[in-house]
């Protein structure tokens, strides 16, 4: 009798093999789900059963010698527990590729540090060169009057201070000497205040929470709000905090979770990757989306007393994203941008009230919208997102005889202008407006893209899925690698990059702040602080 051991496998597992084999090749180069992540993801799972199957065939059916056999299968075994004890997973890269360190390398500063309390702190005194939140003073991650000079061969930008943080994907804010921003350290998420020039810690807060993620990684993700002397900061598993900008004392709390009728559970799986948005202060108020799911309120957004934290409104039952409102004037009105988990609204600042709204796809615990909607012209919306979305732009058209929209109720009615499913894919970061044109990172190459049409003028670039300031005329971008860029910021010339240095080590999706001359960046493991050189005058 013929043996059924043989040294190639057989067609029929040749054929089994080339199945998944050829749908990771067809993901590679089809690219059908719109995403560097996904395609990473699907291909890499294409050739893994392609390769375990052709490992149980030659485990058990081909005719090498038993012996080869069971050698082979250990030594692989035997390099993937090597592996797992050498190495450390340290989560994955915005492109879904995961990261690893070695096992018994430094990490990090677990415990909350000692804070140098020689030191005034007065964060009432501002400036124009602040800083004092999220993507900046207006969120829009533009920096006016600062010129940058572009030779940093001659000129290299000076480093102030490097220091280990604790984890968080948080920003900084920075009024005048002073940079806040939040981090986990153990079982606490604190608020850390550092003196800009030096690095050493001025004062903390810790309270007592820890969110972390295989994905979404570990410790907060937005970036604390400055403001007439205080400090407001929100943490990954709901906790708003108003601090004492002198000395970080608590004024008041509130868990808005818990405030607005959400169980822990419903929590975890609504808000899976954990809270980002950034409070937005507007007047008296201080806004912050809520969320959640009926039967709870679940308001979009909410306005609290920002002195002591008390409810003044409501907005519509709307489910949060991981993006963060914004206060703007659009189409002769005042009105706060919000972009929810799958649609953007505004709404009315002194109420809440709904004016206008329109869908926008996205699940905030699968393919959540982090990337802030931005007003083009005075009446046009312009939003993005990454996991194969692209962009669009919308007009907002007010009632001219203050009728409400007879489709939907609403005093105000929206136009769609053009979308692109092909073009700035922004997945953790945001685009930058400069001379009509939109630029940014999509899915991690920099992009630029007429903003009247929504046509692509260039694409050039692959710095990972890092963060991006406009300076002046120019671009600040860092990189997923925690590399520091400065490029020029012209539609008819594609990345041209004037200088870069490395900046920072491990994997970089936290903004950059610019206050000045003086740069801080920062990962989930270190920040640090730069002056760049400025253009002479």
């Amino acid at each position: 009798m013929p043996s059924t051991h043989r040294f190639a496998p057989p067609f029929s597992i040749l054929l089994l093999c080339l199945v998944p084999l050829g749908f990771a090749i067809w993901v590679r180069f089809a690219d059908p789900f719109g995403d560097q992540g996904m395609k990473n993801v699907m291909s890499a799972i294409g050739v893994l059963v392609t390769f375990l199957l052709w490992l149980a065939w030659f485990a058990t059916r081909s005719a090498v010698h038993a012996r080869i056999r069971i050698g082979s299968v250990a030594t692989l075994v035997l390099l993937l527990i090597v592996g797992a004890v050498l190495f450390r997973f340290e989560g994955v890269r915005g492109s879904m590729i995961p990261a690893f360190s070695w096992r018994f390398s430094r990490r990090g500063a677990p415990l909350v540090p000692v804070a140098d309390t020689t030191k005034r702190v007065d964060l009432r005194v501002t400036a124009s060169t602040d800083f004092p939140g999220f993507l900046g003073a207006r969120r829009d991650a533009t920096v006016h009057g600062v010129r940058l000079a572009r030779d940093w061969v001659s000129r290299p930008p000076k480093l102030l201070w490097r220091r280990d943080v604790g984890k968080a994907w948080s920003g900084f804010a920075i009024v005048g000497n002073v940079a806040v921003t939040q981090e986990q350290r153990g079982e606490s998420e604190i608020v850390s205040a550092y003196d800009l020039e030096a690095g050493t810690v001025l004062w903390t807060h810790a309270e007592s929470a820890h969110k972390s993620h295989v994905v979404g990684g570990e410790g907060p993700r937005a970036t604390p709000t400055i403001h007439d002397g205080y400090v407001y900061a929100l943490g990954a598993t709901g906790i708003l905090v108003c601090l004492d900008g002198a000395d970080g004392k608590l004024v008041w709390r509130r868990h808005l979770p818990s405030d607005f009728g959400l169980k822990p559970e419903q929590e975890e799986r609504l808000v899976e990757y954990g809270r980002s948005t950034s409070p937005l202060i507007v007047g008296d108020d201080l806004i912050v989306p809520v969320g959640g799911e009926p039967p709870a309120a679940m308001p979009g957004i909410v306005a609290l007393d920002k002195r002591t934290g008390a409810i003044r409104w409501q907005g519509p039952p709307r489910h949060v994203s991981c993006s963060s409102p914004s206060f703007e004037r659009l189409a002769g009105r005042d009105q706060v941008l919000v972009v929810n988990e799958d649609t953007v609204s505004g709404h009315d600042p002194s109420s809440g009230s709904l004016l206008w709204e329109f869908p926008w796809k996205g699940r905030t615990s699968a393919d959540p919208n982090c990337s802030q909607a931005r007003v083009v012209g005075g009446d046009r919306v312009f939003v993005s997102k990454g996991y194969g979305a692209g962009c669009a732009l919308f007009r907002i058209v007010a009632s001219t005889d203050g009728t409400a929209n007879e489709k939907n109720g609403l005093p105000m009615r929206v136009e769609p202008m053009w979308s692109s499913r092909r073009s700035l894919r922004t997945k953790f970061t945001n685009v930058v407006f400069f001379e009509g044109h939109a630029f940014g990172l999509s899915d991690g190459i920099l992009e630029c893209v007429e903003l009247e049409r929504g046509e692509r003028v260039w694409k050039a670039g692959r710095y990972g899925h890092g963060q991006i300031l406009l300076v002046t005329d120019t671009l600040l971008v860092l990189s997923e690698e925690g590399e520091l860029l400065l490029l020029e910021a012209r539609p008819d010339r594609a990345d041209h990059v004037f200088a870069r240095m490395q900046v920072l080590d491990g994997i970089t999706w936290n903004t950059l702040a610019l206050s000045g001359d003086r740069l801080v960046v920062r990962n989930s493991d270190e920040a640090a602080a730069y002056r760049l050189p400025l253009e002479k005058r």
